[in-house]
């Protein structure tokens, strides 16, 4: 790994925030692509994009808050609008009644609050003239098809997506990282349509070129090139990945009620306790979390996302000590129950309360002392005689080498507790 980008893998959890046009439809952020909106109708959004209660700031301190270190925002979705002040199109915000470069104001909060900035940035385009229509182009249901893409030309695009990119990572200052959406090349989408891939975006010269703005950037691995990491979607990775057989970097997106975008009747919402839990198996795992909200059409964050942000962060407060700097343990540990480590510490995350013992195979002898994370207060264990048979009130019938933690009956008020381990 790059050691400039150590930080990432260290910070393990993200803020994702996915805000354009579409959060005025209110209904998902693929509005347009879903409802195969026609250009000239889905327009009318741009007219009353006035965010008169977006501060980034508050999106900011809501991340800190709750306990993230880098926030990834939507340069542009793809839909084709632009948040900051594109000298290569009209279609952004400077040119709705905002009138303002969002992204400046959003580059600036993040860096004041001591987080890393993130771009998201869209490589495909319903906007642009030139942009073949495709599988999951809004126009594909349209009945002359083919002769509009006859006279579109992707090469114009590649020069437009190339000078869109180049803006974004010279004119703000240090970028950290780049999350570009999406690759589908040929077949993949299940369609008669060509897909998109490497060769569309012209992929290798666009990494050459962001690598060589921007040095110490950290890039993803949607251009269908190999990048920085890897980023499951929407899922939980089994274990630890792979790419060619070697631990990979990787980063689990993942929304809190299903919609990236704004999803005004969506009420599909992951609770706290889900939340930490996705957080911690990435983690125990090797893995980020860049969990994402959808800010309003007026720019702030909605309620249920600020009480889940609250949630989770109450819960870093007082646990972030076995997530920061955390990871995969070769210790295996119990059913309903996950480990991270960092060094001699060894962390449990208890996913289902046990009634009193919980039995840790391997670890007998190797652990000086035990507490609760969230109070420091201590948790006896014992060493159980393999020979020993379970029966009236002394438990038994372990393997050899089980140490057990001998806990309360009561679950700790906390969403997930955490058993903090001191090996000797």
């Amino acid at each position: 790994m790059n050691p400039e980008h150590a930080w990432f893998t260290h910070d393990r959890f993200g803020m994702f925030v996915h805000w354009g046009l579409y959060a005025l439809a209110a209904r998902h952020e693929w509005v347009m692509s879903r409802e195969q909106i026609p250009q000239g109708e889905y327009d009318k959004y741009a007219d009353y994009f006035e965010a008169d209660l977006y501060d980034p700031r508050e999106w900011a301190q809501a991340a800190k808050n709750a306990g993230m270190k880098y926030v990834v925002l939507t340069t542009k979705h793809h839909d084709g609008f632009c948040l900051w002040d594109s000298q290569l199109t009209d279609y952004k915000a400077p040119k709705t009644p905002y009138g303002k470069d969002a992204i400046a104001e959003y580059v600036e909060a993040v860096r004041e609050a001591g987080l890393k900035v993130g771009f998201y940035h869209s490589i495909i385009d319903w906007h642009h003239p030139d942009f073949t229509i495709d599988a999951i182009h809004p126009h594909r249901g349209q009945p002359d098809v083919a002769e509009q893409n006859a006279k579109k030309d992707m090469a114009k695009y590649r020069t437009y997506l190339h000078g869109q990119v180049r803006e974004l990572l010279s004119n703000y200052g240090q970028i950290d990282y780049i999350f570009f959406d999406f690759s589908y090349p040929g077949g993949r989408l299940g369609s008669d349509f060509p897909g998109k891939g490497k060769e569309d975006w012209d992929s290798e010269t666009l990494m050459a070129m962001v690598r060589e703005l921007q040095p110490s950037i950290i890039v993803n691995d949607r251009l269908d090139l190999p990048g920085d990491l890897v980023t499951p979607e929407q899922y939980q990775p089994a274990g630890p990945m792979m790419v060619d057989g070697k631990p990979a970097i990787w980063e689990a997106c993942q929304t809190l009620n299903g919609s990236w975008g704004y999803d005004r009747d969506n009420n599909d919402y992951k609770s706290v306790d889900l939340l930490v839990r996705m957080l911690v198996d990435g983690v125990s795992k090797d893995g980020n979390l860049l969990l994402n909200v959808g800010p309003t059409g007026r720019g702030n964050l909605d309620p249920r996302a600020i009480e889940s942000l609250a949630g989770v962060g109450e819960w870093m407060r007082l646990n972030s000590r076995s997530i920061y700097g955390a990871g995969h343990s070769d210790h295996q540990a119990p059913v309903d129950c996950r480990y991270t480590q960092v060094g001699n510490r060894l962390y449990l995350h208890l996913f289902a309360w046990p009634m009193r013992h919980v039995h840790l195979a391997g670890l007998a002898g190797k652990v000086a002392y035990a507490q609760f994370l969230h109070d420091a207060s201590e948790i006896k264990f014992t060493e159980v005689d393999p020979d020993q048979q379970a029966q009236n009130t002394t438990p038994g019938g372990q393997p050899a080498g089980t140490l057990t933690l001998q806990l309360p009956v009561q679950h700790p008020a906390v969403a997930v507790p955490v058993v903090e381990l001191f090996l000797r």
